[in-house]
């Protein structure tokens, strides 16, 4: 194919699943010849390591999805580059992407989705349902399950394609994995079980608590860990605290180096109620962990059960300290799980299957 030149939009101010997956690809599409640029909110996480990378960054404050300004300068920004292709990483990137364009033809727009919430969640009419049937050349779902919802919501399937997201092996960080468990008062008689993600109620770690107290009650050497930061943080401390889990349940909070505390970890779960695929079970599979995860949006097409990992039921605490337990029980599973775990991320989830996939998409959209 034609080497092309795109523009990339990101409108978080934090660093978490989906910006790694936008400088991933950004990275390699330029390695690959391509140019590929991204316009994301100055001094967020992204624009920073996206300089560190060499990647020409448009800074822009974005505030909303209805932001004129933000408009304004994406629409100067379009007109002014020659780009094949704008593609839109959030939802509010999403309305700011298509608005910008408005009525040109040119560039084609590419929309990720990658949660599994429905689009009518907000009702059926404004903007936010205005933006799913115009503007947009091509939906790119990372999960299968995600295009089905958007299908179920009434986006033509002739229109979107699925591409998983990809990660490349994070390595065993740059503390040791003792000195992890020490900060952490955790002995080598301990199982330590994590869970990385952000603090909300879709990601379930109020079941995860729930569990620990049941899984405490047969296993007294478990200890269970959450690394992540977020607005549920005080419903949690206070679950601990209700069910007397001081010192068997941490809150970590946000940390940086999160391969030091993979490595930490014995068992990882992720215990969500919704999850559009999960870049933190893959993160987890290639550091050679046994996974337990909800059977839920995207999670089955990474974790086959009994196969890859262990699924539970979401939302059910007592289905997720029963799997959890088979774990604790046979670290023997757990190896064998976790290996078949890496080969199927390394063969299906990684970094080039999705820049390949992406260059797909274009192909096909510049074609016609």
């Amino acid at each position: 194919m034609k080497k092309t030149v795109s523009l990339h939009i990101n409108t978080e101010r934090t660093w978490r699943g989906g910006e790694k997956q936008t400088l991933a690809l950004v990275e390699g599409l330029n390695a690959r010849g391509h140019r590929a640029e991204l316009a994301c909110p100055p001094g967020s996480p992204l624009e920073q390591r996206a300089r560190d990378a060499g990647i020409t960054v448009h800074p822009i404050k974005m505030r909303g999805e209805a932001d004129v300004r933000a408009i304004s300068k994406l629409r100067k920004l379009l007109k002014e580059t020659d780009y094949d292709v704008c593609q839109m990483h959030t939802s509010h990137a999403h309305a700011l992407g298509v608005l910008a364009r408005g009525l040109r033809r040119n560039p084609l727009t590419i929309v990720n989705r990658r949660v599994d919430f429905s689009i009518h969640r907000r009702g059926m009419f404004g903007l936010n349902a205005l933006k799913y049937r115009h503007g947009v050349d091509r939906f790119i779902a990372i999960s299968h399950a995600i295009r089905q919802v958007l299908v179920d919501d009434g986006i033509d399937g002739d229109n979107i394609e699925v591409v998983h997201s990809g990660v490349p092996s994070m390595g065993h960080g740059t503390v040791d994995r003792e000195e992890i468990r020490k900060s952490l008062g955790i002995t080598p008689e301990h199982t330590l079980i994590g869970n990385v993600a952000h603090l909300a109620g879709h990601k379930g770690q109020l079941h995860l608590i729930e569990a620990t107290a049941l899984l405490h009650e047969r296993f007294p050497h478990v200890r269970t860990v959450i690394v992540g930061d977020g607005k549920e943080r005080e419903t949690l401390e206070k679950a601990i605290a209700e069910n007397q889990l001081e010192g068997i349940v941490t809150l970590a909070g946000f940390q940086k180096d999160v391969a030091s505390y993979l490595n930490a970890f014995d068992i990882f779960v992720m215990p969500s109620i919704m999850e559009g695929l999960c870049t933190s079970i893959l993160d987890a599979l290639l550091s050679d962990l046994p996974v337990v995860g909800s059977n839920t949006g995207g999670i089955p097409e990474i974790i086959r059960d009994g196969e890859t990992g262990l699924l539970a039921r979401p939302g059910d605490s007592e289905h997720l300290a029963a799997r959890l337990a088979e774990l604790v029980e046979s670290p023997e599973l757990g190896r064998k799980l976790a290996a078949a775990g890496r080969a199927h991320v390394e063969s299906g989830f990684s970094v080039d299957q999705m820049v390949e996939g992406t260059l797909g998409v274009y192909d096909r959209l510049l074609e016609k």
